[in-house]
């Protein structure tokens, strides 16, 4: 039998709610350069009308999701592209010769314009007293002007797609979430999601310094997995960092999976455990559902009952494919030609799973948790 169209109101239809539309979640890893493939992930769900309520990120995927957030969904792809091509290494020669090394050799000592400059007084001595502000091999001051110019927090602030990114607490070692819905957000919120040590000094928001979350989650999923109340959804989840390689065989391989292998993070125990908690919390409903009225009625039962809840999440999953010749240096590739591959690739990719649309499939009715591996 033929699928139906994929549009939101299929997607209202074919997913379990509990009396509202299921909300589009866009969840973004970090990753540096290889987020180029999250704007082209955003770039055909936009073309097929699918608007996100709420899209989260950390580091790259917290820029990422602050230039949809943070704009009107006529102008996201535009800011999406400013941002992307301010940030494009300008090699004064082209050297196809020695592929992307001389560029990523050249990001590294002279950083990126729009995004960060070296800080000479940090190699001067590894013992030189800094302070906290400025203890990283760059500056971050051209990313926060970059930002300010290219997002609007008061549209962000104001009850529009919901906006969370990542950070870590830099004196207590907890993951933290800055949420647009509890809290208002500045660029400083977005910074401090990608203060990525040691590369990047923290960041310093209500006297806590806070480095790039990636350092403990580079997956934040579980932000919406636990959020609550809990809502029907449906959840792309983009993922630039390969979960699955080979066992390496020299020790640019080891780099390479090694990186791999960090920021992927946990993403697959993420996704057992919320199986399994959803799937438990359908059945107490269920159970609840079948004691008799006066049962139901007892103070006692209608607590255990509150444990229940019939929401359905449908998890797709995005996986960024390796560019050939690409090595562990892949994430500070700002090369003109790795960020046009990765950007048409999250943009292939999506187009091809928004026509198969696999969340419109028949699921196991206690099946809370539904994923949809579109690798």
């Amino acid at each position: 039998m033929a699928k139906p169209a994929t549009t939101p109101a299929t997607v209202a239809k074919h997913i379990v709610s509990t009396g509202t539309p299921p909300r589009i979640v866009l969840v973004l890893q970090g990753g540096g350069a290889l987020g180029a493939y999250q704007a082209g992930v955003y770039e055909a769900l936009h073309e097929a009308g699918m608007r996100p309520d709420w899209v989260i990120g950390t580091s790259i995927g917290a820029i990422n999701a602050a230039l949809i957030a943070g704009n009107k969904p006529e102008d996201r792809l535009d800011r999406l592209k400013a941002f992307w091509k301010r940030v494009e290494h300008k090699l004064p020669v082209n050297l196809p010769a020695i592929g992307n090394q001389f560029a990523n050799f050249m990001t590294m000592a002279s950083g990126l314009d729009g995004f960060f400059t070296p800080n000479p007084l940090a190699h001067a001595s590894q013992s030189w007293p800094l302070g906290p502000e400025n203890v990283g091999y760059y500056k971050t001051d051209p990313l926060r002007k970059t930002l300010s110019g290219l997002i609007d927090f008061g549209l962000t602030n104001n009850g529009g797609c919901r906006l969370t990114v990542g950070a870590a607490n830099v004196r207590t070692a907890e993951m933290c979430y800055f949420d647009s819905r509890d809290m208002a957000l500045d660029v400083r919120h977005v910074m401090a999601s990608g203060a990525l040590p040691p590369a990047f000094p923290p960041i310093l928001i209500n006297d806590e310094y806070y480095w790039d979350g990636g350092i403990l989650s580079n997956t934040p999923v579980e932000a919406v997995f636990d959020d609550y109340p809990r809502r029907s959804a449906l959840v792309f989840a983009v993922h630039i960092w390969n979960p699955s390689g080979p066992a390496p065989n020299t020790m640019a391989a080891v780099m390479h999976r090694q990186k791999d292998v960090q920021y992927a993070s946990r993403a697959h125990s993420h996704i057992l455990r919320q199986q399994q908690l959803h799937r438990l919390r359908h059945i107490v409903s269920e159970l609840a559902a079948r004691l008799p009225p006066e049962e139901r009625a007892k103070a006692e039962v209608e607590e255990m009952a509150g444990y229940g809840c019939l929401t359905q999440m449908h998890v797709v999953r995005l996986l960024a494919p390796p560019l050939d010749g690409e090595d562990q240096s892949k994430d500070i590739d700002f090369s003109a030609k790795g960020i046009a591959a990765r950007w048409r690739a999250g943009y292939e990719n999506t187009k091809a799973t928004l026509a198969r649309a696999p969340w419109t499939d028949s699921v196991d009715p206690l099946a809370g948790f539904v994923l949809h591996d579109a690798a």
